[in-house]
């Protein structure tokens, strides 16, 4: 027995380290990735029913952003939302945006709302509630601001404005309107004291 495992032993020896160099030839080697592997647009994860809320320092609500889903791409590491609703909760009244699609920057600065984009302002003080409907928008969360420089439509209780890009503050309630301003103006006030 002891002569057999002697002729057997280089053959072991052989073969451990056929398995050896095998193993480690697998360890150096980088894996072998397909040309086009980097150059594809995957999602990593994806969120049904989505809702973020983001404190202040006190710890109030600042804002939320709900969505029907959520697709995260890390080629890019973007966002896209589909059907997101953001609500800005600023001192006076709370600001909500909705629209079909959106997209959140990969550092989640710049949030950009696609298709049928409504914006609602609700009524504070004796403000009546204001409403702008457009087709693309940019929120910078941050610093409470909301750009478009496409075709904008303004209305509320007393007037209707049709604008090409504009720029709100929603934490100020200043808004800036850049081209083609026509508006038209209805003084609900007046108007009942000339009928008496």
């Amino acid at each position: 027995m002891g002569e057999r495992l002697t002729n057997f032993f280089p053959l072991l020896l052989m073969v451990a380290l056929a398995a050896l160099t095998y193993w480690l030839d697998r360890v150096v080697q980088s894996p072998v990735v397909a040309p086009n592997a980097l150059l594809r647009h995957d999602p990593d994860y994806i969120v049904d029913k989505l809702l973020a809320t983001r404190m202040d320092v006190n710890g109030r609500i600042k804002n939320t952003l709900h969505a029907v889903k959520l697709v995260h791409y890390p080629d890019d590491d973007t966002t896209e939302l589909a059907s997101p609703r953001f609500i800005s909760y600023a001192k006076s009244a709370p600001v909500t945006i909705t629209s079909k699609k959106g997209l959140v920057s990969s550092n989640g600065e710049n949030v950009t709302f696609q298709d049928a984009v409504r914006v609602v302002r609700a009524p504070y003080g004796e403000k009546s509630e204001l409403v702008m409907n457009t087709e693309y928008l940019l929120v910078l969360p941050d610093d409470n601001i909301a750009k478009t420089d496409h075709a904008v439509t303004i209305t509320d209780a007393n007037m209707v404005v049709n604008a090409v890009g504009m720029e709100m503050n929603s934490e100020t309630r200043i808004m800036l309107l850049n081209a083609r301003v026509k508006g038209v103006y209805y003084d609900a006030k007046r108007a009942g004291k000339a009928g008496q």
